[in-house]
């Protein structure tokens, strides 16, 4: 086993939703910054017996929050992610080579490439007796990439929603249990 992944025992390893967050930025009007997050996520961590690591998540996109319940209806509508028609948002990882986490990022079904900055943060028993572990990992992508296109033309120039969007994860797991 490697040492980067110490502590975690083979098998398949379940997302624990109300200690993960996974929230963006993006730039408005180009002079602050817009916050939200999924509320809704899903996923599993899978540890061969070589240590081997993969990822999968799931976020639906009808959860998405950013503290405005108008923001969040347009970002749900057709303009933006179109929950209706496109009710998730997936990452597979690919491969982990140091600190980056290689990935296939869907968003309203078009897939891309994407590399995280990422890490593994360890693992430790709560209170209760759950085996847990932890990793944090952060992209920035173009929003226009994966048909995000929406946007407004600002009076003074610019527009009112940046291309880039930058994604942050907090995400810890819970140990698969003993059959």
């Amino acid at each position: 086993m490697t040492e980067q992944f110490d502590g975690l025992t083979p098998g398949v390893w379940t997302l624990d939703p109300a200690h993960t967050s996974a929230s963006f930025t993006v730039r408005h009007a180009g002079i602050s910054k817009a916050r939200g997050q999924f509320a809704d996520v899903e996923g599993t961590l899978t540890v061969g017996e070589g240590q081997d690591v993969s990822f999968k998540a799931v976020m639906k996109t009808a959860s998405i929050g950013t503290g405005n319940e108008d923001r969040d209806n347009h970002l749900r509508s057709g303009d933006f992610f179109d929950a209706e028609t496109f009710p998730e948002i997936t990452f597979v990882s690919t491969k982990v080579e140091g600190d980056e986490l290689h990935g296939e990022l869907t968003i309203r079904d078009t897939t891309r490439p994407v590399v995280l900055d990422f890490a593994y943060e360890g693992a430790a028993t709560d209170p209760f007796g759950v085996y847990r572990a932890g990793f944090t990992g952060e992209t920035t992508i173009s929003r226009k990439e994966f048909g995000l296109t929406w946007n407004a033309a600002l009076e003074t120039g610019g527009v009112l929603v940046s291309d880039d969007v930058h994604i942050s994860i907090e995400a810890e797991f819970t140990a698969p249990t003993a059959a």
